[in-house]
Protein backbone atom coordinates (compact mmCIF):
# COMPACT_ATOMS: atom_id res chain seq x y z
CA UNK A 1 0.00 0.00 0.00
CA UNK A 2 1.45 3.42 -0.96
CA UNK A 3 1.77 6.30 1.49
CA UNK A 4 -0.82 8.22 -0.50
CA UNK A 5 -3.39 5.42 -0.38
CA UNK A 6 -2.69 4.91 3.32
CA UNK A 7 -3.30 8.60 3.98
CA UNK A 8 -6.52 8.52 1.98
CA UNK A 9 -7.76 5.51 3.93
CA UNK A 10 -6.92 7.18 7.23
CA UNK A 11 -8.71 10.33 6.13
CA UNK A 12 -11.74 8.26 5.19
CA UNK A 13 -11.78 6.71 8.65
CA UNK A 14 -11.57 10.13 10.31
CA UNK A 15 -14.44 11.42 8.19
CA UNK A 16 -16.73 8.55 9.07
CA UNK A 17 -19.59 8.66 8.53
CA UNK A 18 -19.27 10.69 5.34
CA UNK A 19 -22.47 9.60 3.56
CA UNK A 20 -25.79 7.88 4.20
CA UNK A 21 -25.59 5.00 6.64
CA UNK A 22 -27.75 2.03 5.60
CA UNK A 23 -28.91 -0.49 8.17
CA UNK A 24 -30.57 -3.64 6.85
CA UNK A 25 -33.06 -5.09 9.33
CA UNK A 26 -33.81 -8.71 8.36
CA UNK A 27 -37.30 -8.57 9.87
CA UNK A 28 -40.53 -6.64 9.47
CA UNK A 29 -41.15 -3.13 10.81
CA UNK A 30 -42.39 -2.99 14.37
CA UNK A 31 -40.34 -5.83 15.85
CA UNK A 32 -37.46 -5.73 18.30
CA UNK A 33 -34.70 -5.58 15.69
CA UNK A 34 -36.48 -2.80 13.82
CA UNK A 35 -36.94 -0.82 17.04
CA UNK A 36 -33.28 -1.16 17.96
CA UNK A 37 -32.08 -0.10 14.51
CA UNK A 38 -34.34 2.95 14.47
CA UNK A 39 -33.28 4.08 17.95
CA UNK A 40 -29.63 3.90 16.86
CA UNK A 41 -30.51 5.57 13.56
CA UNK A 42 -32.11 8.51 15.38
CA UNK A 43 -29.00 8.79 17.55
CA UNK A 44 -26.84 9.18 14.44
CA UNK A 45 -29.32 11.55 12.81
CA UNK A 46 -29.19 13.88 15.82
CA UNK A 47 -25.51 14.20 14.95
CA UNK A 48 -26.43 15.27 11.45
CA UNK A 49 -25.91 11.90 9.81
CA UNK A 50 -28.63 10.63 7.43
CA UNK A 51 -29.64 7.02 8.06
CA UNK A 52 -31.77 4.61 6.04
CA UNK A 53 -33.33 1.62 7.82
CA UNK A 54 -34.01 -1.02 5.18
CA UNK A 55 -36.42 -3.77 6.30
CA UNK A 56 -35.98 -7.04 4.40
CA UNK A 57 -37.92 -9.73 6.27
CA UNK A 58 -38.42 -13.37 5.40
CA UNK A 59 -37.19 -16.94 5.85
CA UNK A 60 -36.26 -16.63 9.50
CA UNK A 61 -34.22 -13.45 8.87
CA UNK A 62 -32.14 -15.25 6.24
CA UNK A 63 -33.20 -13.10 3.27
CA UNK A 64 -32.14 -9.77 4.76
CA UNK A 65 -28.96 -11.07 6.34
CA UNK A 66 -27.88 -12.75 3.11
CA UNK A 67 -28.48 -9.50 1.22
CA UNK A 68 -26.37 -7.60 3.74
CA UNK A 69 -23.25 -9.68 3.15
CA UNK A 70 -23.00 -8.33 -0.42
CA UNK A 71 -23.36 -4.65 0.42
CA UNK A 72 -20.37 -2.39 -0.29
CA UNK A 73 -17.81 -2.80 2.51
CA UNK A 74 -17.29 0.94 2.84
CA UNK A 75 -18.13 1.37 6.50
CA UNK A 76 -21.59 2.76 5.75
CA UNK A 77 -23.53 -0.47 5.26
CA UNK A 78 -24.56 -2.65 8.18
CA UNK A 79 -27.01 -5.30 9.29
CA UNK A 80 -28.89 -5.44 12.58
CA UNK A 81 -27.45 -8.74 13.81
CA UNK A 82 -29.17 -10.90 16.41
CA UNK A 83 -28.73 -14.25 18.10
CA UNK A 84 -31.09 -15.64 15.44
CA UNK A 85 -29.16 -14.38 12.41
CA UNK A 86 -25.64 -14.97 13.68
CA UNK A 87 -25.72 -17.69 16.37
CA UNK A 88 -28.79 -19.88 15.90
CA UNK A 89 -29.44 -20.00 12.16
CA UNK A 90 -26.30 -22.07 11.37
CA UNK A 91 -27.93 -24.91 13.30
CA UNK A 92 -31.50 -24.35 12.10
CA UNK A 93 -30.86 -24.34 8.35
CA UNK A 94 -29.08 -27.03 6.35
CA UNK A 95 -28.04 -24.69 3.55
CA UNK A 96 -27.63 -21.25 5.10
CA UNK A 97 -26.54 -18.94 2.24
CA UNK A 98 -24.26 -16.89 4.45
CA UNK A 99 -21.61 -17.63 7.06
CA UNK A 100 -21.88 -15.39 10.14
CA UNK A 101 -18.09 -15.43 10.68
CA UNK A 102 -16.76 -15.56 7.13
CA UNK A 103 -19.19 -13.04 5.62
CA UNK A 104 -19.50 -10.53 8.46
CA UNK A 105 -17.47 -8.58 10.98
CA UNK A 106 -19.17 -7.98 14.31
CA UNK A 107 -19.14 -4.27 15.09
CA UNK A 108 -20.64 -4.27 18.54
CA UNK A 109 -23.55 -5.06 20.81
CA UNK A 110 -26.57 -2.95 21.71
CA UNK A 111 -27.83 -5.16 24.52
CA UNK A 112 -29.31 -8.44 25.67
CA UNK A 113 -32.88 -9.46 26.39
CA UNK A 114 -34.85 -12.41 27.73
CA UNK A 115 -37.91 -13.97 26.19
CA UNK A 116 -41.21 -13.57 28.01
CA UNK A 117 -43.66 -16.46 28.38
CA UNK A 118 -47.09 -15.02 27.51
CA UNK A 119 -50.61 -16.46 27.64
CA UNK A 120 -54.09 -15.16 26.99
CA UNK A 121 -55.35 -13.07 29.92
CA UNK A 122 -58.44 -15.29 30.15
CA UNK A 123 -56.49 -18.56 30.21
CA UNK A 124 -56.28 -20.62 33.40
CA UNK A 125 -52.47 -20.55 33.31
CA UNK A 126 -50.94 -18.46 36.07
CA UNK A 127 -47.43 -19.87 36.10
CA UNK A 128 -45.07 -22.30 34.38
CA UNK A 129 -46.22 -25.17 36.57
CA UNK A 130 -49.80 -24.70 35.30
CA UNK A 131 -48.63 -25.02 31.68
CA UNK A 132 -46.60 -28.14 32.37
CA UNK A 133 -49.44 -29.77 34.30
CA UNK A 134 -51.95 -28.98 31.53
CA UNK A 135 -49.64 -30.35 28.85
CA UNK A 136 -49.27 -33.61 30.77
CA UNK A 137 -53.00 -34.17 31.13
CA UNK A 138 -53.99 -33.00 27.63
CA UNK A 139 -54.00 -35.61 24.85
CA UNK A 140 -51.41 -34.46 22.34
CA UNK A 141 -50.12 -31.81 24.72
CA UNK A 142 -50.42 -28.05 24.19
CA UNK A 143 -49.76 -25.89 21.16
CA UNK A 144 -47.33 -22.99 21.34
CA UNK A 145 -46.60 -20.28 18.81
CA UNK A 146 -43.21 -19.15 17.57
CA UNK A 147 -41.80 -16.82 14.93
CA UNK A 148 -38.02 -17.01 15.39
CA UNK A 149 -35.31 -19.05 17.10
CA UNK A 150 -35.59 -16.86 20.21
CA UNK A 151 -39.28 -17.71 20.26
CA UNK A 152 -39.12 -21.40 19.38
CA UNK A 153 -36.10 -22.65 21.32
CA UNK A 154 -37.25 -21.72 24.85
CA UNK A 155 -40.59 -23.43 24.20
CA UNK A 156 -38.80 -26.56 22.98
CA UNK A 157 -36.45 -26.46 25.96
CA UNK A 158 -39.46 -26.23 28.27
CA UNK A 159 -41.03 -29.22 26.49
CA UNK A 160 -37.82 -31.23 26.82
CA UNK A 161 -37.35 -30.34 30.49
CA UNK A 162 -40.97 -31.16 31.33
CA UNK A 163 -40.83 -34.45 29.43
CA UNK A 164 -44.23 -33.88 27.91
CA UNK A 165 -45.82 -33.27 24.52
CA UNK A 166 -46.01 -29.73 23.14
CA UNK A 167 -46.38 -28.81 19.49
CA UNK A 168 -45.02 -25.68 17.88
CA UNK A 169 -46.97 -23.60 15.35
CA UNK A 170 -44.86 -21.37 13.10
CA UNK A 171 -45.91 -17.77 12.44
CA UNK A 172 -44.49 -15.11 10.15
CA UNK A 173 -44.55 -12.36 12.76
CA UNK A 174 -45.41 -11.41 16.32
CA UNK A 175 -48.72 -9.79 15.41
CA UNK A 176 -50.15 -13.07 14.14
CA UNK A 177 -49.14 -14.87 17.34
CA UNK A 178 -50.74 -12.22 19.55
CA UNK A 179 -54.00 -12.57 17.63
CA UNK A 180 -54.04 -16.36 17.99
CA UNK A 181 -53.05 -16.21 21.66
CA UNK A 182 -56.06 -14.02 22.35
CA UNK A 183 -58.22 -16.34 20.26
CA UNK A 184 -57.06 -19.46 22.06
CA UNK A 185 -55.52 -21.03 18.95
CA UNK A 186 -52.24 -21.54 20.82
CA UNK A 187 -51.79 -21.90 24.56
CA UNK A 188 -48.63 -19.88 25.02
CA UNK A 189 -45.67 -18.28 23.32
CA UNK A 190 -42.26 -16.98 24.24
CA UNK A 191 -41.88 -13.46 22.85
CA UNK A 192 -38.61 -11.58 22.89
CA UNK A 193 -38.80 -8.86 25.54
CA UNK A 194 -38.91 -6.05 22.96
CA UNK A 195 -41.81 -7.58 21.04
CA UNK A 196 -43.52 -8.54 24.30
CA UNK A 197 -43.52 -4.95 25.59
CA UNK A 198 -47.13 -4.28 24.45
CA UNK A 199 -48.24 -7.50 26.15
CA UNK A 200 -46.88 -6.22 29.43
CA UNK A 201 -49.31 -3.30 29.41
CA UNK A 202 -52.71 -3.27 31.07
CA UNK A 203 -55.57 -3.99 28.69
CA UNK A 204 -53.47 -5.92 26.20
CA UNK A 205 -55.58 -9.06 26.58
CA UNK A 206 -52.45 -11.02 27.40
CA UNK A 207 -50.73 -12.12 30.59
CA UNK A 208 -46.95 -12.42 30.98
CA UNK A 209 -46.13 -15.21 33.43
CA UNK A 210 -42.38 -15.84 33.29
CA UNK A 211 -39.03 -14.71 31.91
CA UNK A 212 -36.35 -16.89 30.32
CA UNK A 213 -33.62 -14.89 32.10
CA UNK A 214 -31.72 -16.79 34.82
CA UNK A 215 -33.46 -14.74 37.53
CA UNK A 216 -36.14 -12.12 37.98
CA UNK A 217 -35.60 -8.66 36.56
CA UNK A 218 -35.50 -6.02 39.34
CA UNK A 219 -37.61 -3.83 37.03
CA UNK A 220 -40.34 -6.53 37.04
CA UNK A 221 -39.96 -8.36 40.36
CA UNK A 222 -43.47 -9.77 39.99
CA UNK A 223 -42.47 -11.69 36.86
CA UNK A 224 -41.11 -15.12 37.82
CA UNK A 225 -38.16 -16.77 36.11
CA UNK A 226 -38.84 -20.10 34.39
CA UNK A 227 -35.81 -21.35 36.34
CA UNK A 228 -37.85 -21.15 39.54
CA UNK A 229 -39.88 -24.09 38.21
CA UNK A 230 -37.40 -25.68 35.79
CA UNK A 231 -33.93 -25.60 37.42
CA UNK A 232 -31.08 -24.13 35.34
CA UNK A 233 -33.44 -22.89 32.63
CA UNK A 234 -31.90 -19.76 31.11
CA UNK A 235 -31.85 -18.29 27.63
CA UNK A 236 -31.27 -14.73 26.50
CA UNK A 237 -31.05 -13.12 23.09
CA UNK A 238 -29.15 -10.08 21.89
CA UNK A 239 -29.19 -7.24 19.40
CA UNK A 240 -25.95 -6.29 17.71
CA UNK A 241 -24.39 -4.58 14.73
CA UNK A 242 -22.39 -6.22 11.93
CA UNK A 243 -20.77 -5.12 8.67
CA UNK A 244 -19.66 -6.92 5.51
CA UNK A 245 -16.47 -8.84 6.29
CA UNK A 246 -14.23 -6.76 4.01
CA UNK A 247 -14.99 -3.50 5.82
CA UNK A 248 -11.63 -1.82 6.72
CA UNK A 249 -10.66 -2.23 10.41
CA UNK A 250 -10.37 1.55 10.89
CA UNK A 251 -13.99 2.00 9.82
CA UNK A 252 -15.14 -0.89 12.00
CA UNK A 253 -13.45 0.83 14.93
CA UNK A 254 -15.24 4.11 14.22
CA UNK A 255 -18.58 2.33 13.94
CA UNK A 256 -17.88 0.45 17.17
CA UNK A 257 -17.22 3.76 18.92
CA UNK A 258 -20.53 5.13 17.62
CA UNK A 259 -22.40 2.08 18.95
CA UNK A 260 -20.70 2.42 22.36
CA UNK A 261 -21.55 6.12 22.50
CA UNK A 262 -25.16 5.39 21.64
CA UNK A 263 -25.45 2.70 24.32
CA UNK A 264 -23.96 5.14 26.85
CA UNK A 265 -26.41 7.88 25.84
CA UNK A 266 -29.15 8.45 28.47
CA UNK A 267 -31.83 8.78 25.76
CA UNK A 268 -30.86 5.55 24.04
CA UNK A 269 -30.47 3.62 27.30
CA UNK A 270 -33.91 4.80 28.42
CA UNK A 271 -35.51 3.76 25.12
CA UNK A 272 -33.84 0.34 25.23
CA UNK A 273 -34.68 -0.34 28.87
CA UNK A 274 -38.33 0.66 28.43
CA UNK A 275 -38.58 -1.99 25.72
CA UNK A 276 -36.93 -4.74 27.77
CA UNK A 277 -33.40 -4.53 26.31
CA UNK A 278 -30.56 -4.42 28.83
CA UNK A 279 -27.96 -2.06 27.27
CA UNK A 280 -24.50 -3.54 26.87
CA UNK A 281 -21.59 -2.44 24.68
CA UNK A 282 -18.49 -4.42 23.72
CA UNK A 283 -15.21 -3.70 21.99
CA UNK A 284 -14.55 -5.23 18.57
CA UNK A 285 -12.58 -8.10 20.11
CA UNK A 286 -15.16 -8.64 22.84
CA UNK A 287 -17.98 -8.68 20.26
CA UNK A 288 -16.16 -11.33 18.22
CA UNK A 289 -15.58 -13.48 21.32
CA UNK A 290 -19.16 -12.98 22.47
CA UNK A 291 -20.48 -14.29 19.15
CA UNK A 292 -18.22 -17.35 19.33
CA UNK A 293 -19.45 -18.18 22.84
CA UNK A 294 -23.10 -17.61 21.97
CA UNK A 295 -22.78 -19.81 18.89
CA UNK A 296 -21.63 -22.64 21.15
CA UNK A 297 -24.60 -22.05 23.44
CA UNK A 298 -27.08 -22.13 20.57
CA UNK A 299 -25.57 -25.32 19.17
CA UNK A 300 -26.28 -27.00 22.51
CA UNK A 301 -29.76 -25.48 22.92
CA UNK A 302 -30.84 -26.61 19.47
CA UNK A 303 -29.51 -30.11 20.23
CA UNK A 304 -31.34 -30.33 23.57
CA UNK A 305 -34.53 -28.97 22.00
CA UNK A 306 -34.36 -31.69 19.36
CA UNK A 307 -34.82 -29.28 16.46
CA UNK A 308 -33.79 -30.66 13.07
CA UNK A 309 -32.27 -28.28 10.57
CA UNK A 310 -34.64 -27.34 7.76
Amino acid sequence: MTAASGAARAQGAEAWPSKVVRIIVPSAPGGGADFTARVFGRFLERRGQPVVVDNRPGAGAVIGTDAAKSMPADGHNFVLATNSTHAANPFLFKQLPYDPVRDFAMVGLFGTYPSILVVDAKSPYRDVADIIASARRTRGGLFFGYYSSSSRVPSELLRAAAGTEMTGVSYRNVTQILTDLRGGEVAFAFLDALSAAPALQEGSGLRPIATSAPKRDPRRPDLAAVAETVPDFAMEGWMGFAAPAATPPALLARANTAVAEAVASPEVRKAFEEQGLTPRSLSLDEARDFLAADTRRWREWVRIAGIEAE
